[in-house]
């Protein structure tokens, strides 16, 4: 079968050889990338606009409008004797793009050009698959080695240009005349369906990519000075209080609805349940990636007025509690801090290096180990200790637990989720839930150790969902304006001991208000009992007098949202 189709594409390439212009090389690729690269774009259209004898005309009209537009863009860039080189790399590009738009129904924009950069080597492994493989070697390598073998030379440049020219003023007036008989539906398709025109590819992903490297431009360009935050900030009394010791577990891709804690009507939480927590039930993500989520969380901005640039140029809240005297501590089982950690004290659980569960892969309840030592040698002060999970980071759920907490089976044994069946897929994710529960619970147990000497906490926030397959969505990621639920609403736990100063029986009444990570900033500063004029009116989970700070109500207000 092999052999039959690379017969097939040498003779293919003959004809390519036969052409004696780029600009027709360049055709022949553009209609290979509209025919094999674009099916999510063309079956996001059809959802829109079914198969039927009335929509037939515009039908054709869009398809003919992205094969123009995606024609005028290889036209502009691809020159001379780079021709070739260009088409080439743009048939490999478009080949994986492909793959993860139509297998994940995942957008190539910012925020994913950014977590593939930002994406480690065991992370990068889990996401090449057989058909991955298959489908960029069959509509990525080979089409590209014909292209470099047998694209034609450029010819004189006055004879190039010109045709070059000719094409390009033939394609306008077509996108002209495509557009005018149907305005109307242009304009509504425009306006309702931006999601749809994400997905052209690579038109898209090449204007994601530009926008990405001139936001890390700026970037570079302001590194110099770090804007303060919260500089009026004051340690209330403290001197009837015991030293505060608060560890915030950062998780990773978990879901509310997956949680029993919250309603769901698999056992996810047996461990945690068992203890006197609050499970908050009605909380949004800042995004729906670690890399937006993690700094946004952290940052004071808050999710409407966050920016990358901005955000990692300014302190955040943990550099808030350090410059007053807090002693924070990150430990990482994730890829990174995502420039939350850049000026405290950072120690990476990725590696045996310091964590002793590494059966397969390392796990989160490693991150434990040692903490005994670090908070003797600190025991006079306050100490905030943030663990950064791995939790339930996709697609390979299976890997993310122990085989003794595959309860739920059978399990999804693959990274390749199209493969598996829905019940497969939850299957595997719920027992990722479940360890989650055991390592909270751990966290928990252990703090339970220093209840008499000082004030204990544990706070766990999810960094943001995860798509299961709902509405055709795998893992997350996807862009805010049109994320499902299942990307945004995440859980968020609390635990106090018996002498931190903010009850949770105070709490509870309050546990089903709509919060967000916004609150995460002033909920840790009141933690510390650090006052600042930048949480005035804000929300926060911990705050005394009933949460009045925190919601900035009446009393009136309050109880009306109780009843």
């Amino acid at each position: 079968m092999q052999s039959k189709l690379l017969n097939q594409y040498r003779s293919l390439a003959n004809g390519w050889g036969m052409v004696n212009s780029q600009t027709a090389a360049i055709f022949l690729v553009v209609i290979l990338i509209m025919v094999t690269g674009n099916f999510s774009l063309f079956h996001g259209i059809l959802n829109i606009y079914p198969l039927t004898f009335g929509n037939l005309p515009f039908l054709i009209s869009l398809g003919l409008f992205f094969t123009s537009l995606t024609a005028i863009f290889f036209l502009v860039i691809s020159h001379g004797k780079w021709t070739r080189w260009i088409l080439a790399g743009f048939l490999l590009i478009t080949s994986q793009s492909a793959y993860y738009m139509d297998h994940l129904g995942v957008i190539i924009d910012t925020v994913m050009i950014d977590n593939v950069v930002q994406t480690n080597k065991s992370e990068f492994s889990s996401l090449i698959t057989s058909t991955l493989i298959l489908r960029t070697f069959f509509f990525g390598v080979i089409p590209a080695w014909l292209i470099l073998k047998y694209c034609p030379e450029p010819r004189s440049l006055k004879i190039e240009l010109k045709s070059r020219l000719r094409s390009l003023l033939l394609l306008l007036l077509a996108l002209v005349l495509l557009v005018i008989p149907f305005t109307p539906d242009y304009t509504s398709f425009i306006r309702e369906h931006r999601i749809v025109r994400f997905y052209a590819n690579p038109t898209y992903s090449v204007y994601s990519a530009i926008k990405y490297i001139n936001q890390q431009y700026n970037i570079t360009a302001h590194q110099s000075k770090l804007s303060k935050t919260a500089e009026d900030a004051v340690l209330l009394d403290q001197s009837t209080s015991k030293n505060e010791l608060i560890i915030m577990v950062v998780g990773e891709t978990a879901r509310a609805d997956r949680f029993s804690l919250n309603g769901y009507q698999r056992e996810t939480n047996p461990e945690l349940s068992k203890q006197d927590i609050v499970s908050f039930s009605n909380v949004t993500s800042c995004g729906t990636s670690t890399n937006v989520s993690v700094p946004c969380m952290f940052s004071s901005l808050g999710r409407e007025k966050y920016d990358k640039e901005k955000a990692l140029h300014q302190e955040n809240a943990l550099d808030v509690l350090q410059k007053n005297g807090i002693e924070v501590l990150w430990r990482d089982n994730n890829s990174d801090s995502k420039g939350v950690a850049t000026r405290i004290k950072y120690e990476d659980f990725k590696t045996p290096t310091l964590n002793p569960n590494c059966k397969g892969e390392c796990r989160d309840v490693g991150m434990l180990s040692g903490l005994d030592e670090y908070i003797a040698k600190n025991k006079d002060k306050d100490m905030m200790i943030v663990l950064h999970q791995m939790g339930n980071h996709g697609p390979e759920y299976y890997r993310r637990y122990p085989k003794e907490f595959e309860r739920f089976k059978p399990a999804c044994q693959t990274g390749e989720l199209r493969d598996c069946t829905q019940q497969e897929i939850d299957n595997a994710y719920d027992n990722a839930i479940l360890y989650t529960d055991y390592f909270l619970a751990e966290v928990i147990n252990f703090l339970k150790k220093y209840d008499e000497q000082y004030e204990v906490a544990m706070l766990y926030v999810s960094d943001h969902g995860e798509s299961l397959g709902e509405h055709g969505f795998y893992l997350h990621a996807a862009p805010y304006i049109i994320a499902p639920k299942e990307q945004t609403h995440v859980p968020v736990i609390a635990w106090t001991g018996k002498n931190f100063d903010y009850n949770l029986s105070d709490i509870k009444p309050y546990k089903d208000n709509a919060i967000s990570h916004d609150d995460l900033f002033c909920t840790l500063l009141i933690a510390y009992e650090l006052k600042s004029n930048i949480c005035t009116g804000k929300n926060a989970i911990f705050a005394k007098n009933k949460m009045l700070k925190s919601y900035a109500l009446s009393e009136d207000t309050l109880d009306k949202n109780v009843d």
